[in-house]
């Protein structure tokens, strides 16, 4: 979610509207009085409305924002007809939501407030204004649980330290004091946060919330006083530290956004895996200029090729071994040949196997979870074609050969190429062109994947660039975690670039393009060998 500053502007800006949904506006703006008991209020339904928020509350002058993407098309249901609502009830919830915004953040922060102390302030406010707003109107309470999921996402939780643990309670423990949301509901969440906070610190923030729902609306001077006491129940000098703490992008996300996840998955109906594997879709789907092709036949042949060298790799060095059996030759299992003996006597089909015999099989292993990544700033523009195949390549023989692959790009934005366990049917065309910010935010998405920080299996991350990257110290804490949990890294470095060298991972200077995907194949059949 964006932070909650967002959907409650300051100042004026110039209104969105939209002809094709003027009928809502018109309709919202007659209505709003309802909600709020004003008379002053605006309603502006358009798509991109919500000042980067789903919604948003301008109070200077008396404005309301929908984002029209929560309600679809003008023509899903008449805004005239009081039985609308049901129709769209994510949208309408933010209409209560930003309605009791307008209804009740009568105070404003003061200049001078340390910006930390201003985001407690405005955490709490959240959970107070829908407090007031269901006392005022019960029947609000069932829309306002539609919000939810659209006013909250994973990004609210990057790392599980204090403050995104705190600020992850005020937004859903806090809502159940508030009467929004259940116990039950929250329940995995309200697991994560005591796992981070400690129960203590938990109860004391619960203290500090409870205080702020009984809290006037115009009562600045209290709200703030409650939000210097969260900041130090977090451990946080507002005189010190006067900005919110950001997340470390050099930290994987952890049990909060799991555990946030869940919680968002269960409202929509969804497991957590399809409720992110639907985020992913979204939000790391190819850009539109890169095309798709047929796959050639050197292509074909050079996936059939590595899938045989991974199901050889996954046989190398058979062992002697024994193996039960239905007929002889073999050692005679007494008690096995008496049960086999009952089920015929019983008139059913055998299933034990009287019979042992010796064989020498493969060494049970684990299978491979391969991640690539690849650099599509626009100095690795000679490695976008040879990675493009590359992906289809090791794809295609990763579902030959029971193991498990996912390649993705990163440049200024993140995107997922090919997902675990897919089997493409076109080759997707990487483009190169501008930076590469996002690397720390591509091994978090192989991570996430591949599950590369956990043990138990057969991981490894390859990653193909020059190491020129924006924030260097956090890349080399995430690789250095990688490294530590078992999970070696790969890195394939273009000989005739600069750039930086990682600790923590076998690196290799590529003189040709094409070399980098058999130096990959290379690797992952070394690694099953070697399991």
């Amino acid at each position: 979610m964006p932070h909650p500053r967002t959907h409650l502007q300051p100042g004026t800006a110039p209104a969105i509207g939209d002809p094709d949904w003027q009928e809502w506006s018109t309709a919202w703006t007659r209505h709003i009085p309802v909600l709020t008991g004003r008379t002053d209020l605006t309603v502006t339904v358009a798509p991109g409305a919500g000042g980067g928020a789903p919604a948003c509350f301008y109070p200077d002058t008396g404005r309301i924002e929908v984002d029209a993407t929560h309600i679809g098309t003008p023509d899903v249901a008449n805004p005239r007809r009081a039985g609308h609502k049901r129709l769209v009830p994510t949208a309408y919830g933010l209409l209560v939501h930003e309605a009791a915004h307008a209804a009740h953040s009568r105070w404003r922060t003061p200049p001078g407030t340390p910006p930390v102390v201003a985001a407690a302030a405005e955490v709490l406010e959240e959970s107070r204004i829908e407090y007031r707003q269901r006392s005022r109107r019960r029947g609000d309470r069932r829309w306002l649980r539609h919000t939810v999921t659209a006013l909250i996402s994973t990004d609210d939780a990057p790392v599980d330290d204090a403050w995104h643990a705190g600020h992850l309670a005020g937004l859903l423990l806090a809502r159940v004091d508030a009467r929004i949301i259940t116990a039950k509901d929250i329940k995995g969440v309200r697991a994560a946060v005591t796992a981070v906070l400690g129960r203590k610190r938990l109860l004391q923030l619960r203290d500090v919330w409870r205080q702020a729902h009984t809290v006037e609306d115009s009562d600045a001077d209290s709200m703030l006083d409650l939000a210097w006491r969260w900041c130090r129940i977090l451990g946080i000098h507002p005189h010190l530290q006067p900005n919110p703490p950001q997340p470390d992008p050099g930290m994987f996300a952890g049990q909060l956004a799991q555990a946030l996840t869940d919680y968002l998955a269960h409202t929509v109906g969804l497991t957590p895996a399809a409720y992110r594997a639907r985020q992913i879709s979204t939000k790391f789907s190819a850009p539109a200029a890169w095309t798709r092709r047929d796959p050639t036949d050197a292509e074909r042949g050079a996936a059939r090729h590595l899938a045989a060298r991974l199901r050889r790799a996954r046989t190398y060095q058979p062992e002697p071994d024994t193996r039960p059996s239905l007929i002889p030759p073999g050692r005679l299992r007494t008690r096995h040949a008496i049960t086999a003996q009952a089920q015929i006597a019983a008139g059913a089909i055998p299933t034990a196997t009287p019979w042992q015999r010796r064989a020498t099989l493969a060494p049970p292993k684990p299978a491979l979870h391969l991640g690539v990544i690849v650099d599509v700033s626009f100095s690795m523009h000679p490695y976008a074609a040879p990675m493009s195949s590359a992906g289809w390549i090791l794809a295609h023989a990763a579902r030959s050969s029971d193991a498990v692959a996912a390649t993705v790009a990163f440049g200024s934005d993140v995107t997922l190429l090919v997902g675990p366990r897919q089997r493409p049917t076109h080759v997707q065309d990487m483009h190169t062109s501008g930076g590469s910010s996002t690397f720390g935010d591509a091994v978090k998405l192989a991570d996430e994947l591949l599950h590369l920080r956990q043990p138990g299996r057969l991981r490894m991350l390859a990653v193909v660039s020059d190491g020129d990257l924006d924030d260097i110290p956090a890349a080399q804490r995430l690789v250095s975690t990688l490294h530590r949990a078992g999970c070696p890294v790969l890195w394939l470095r273009p000989a005739d670039l600069d750039g930086h060298t990682f600790t923590d991972t076998s690196t290799v200077l590529v003189a040709d393009p094409v070399q980098a995907i058999d130096y990959i194949a290379d690797a992952a059949v070394t690694a099953l060998e070697r399991a």
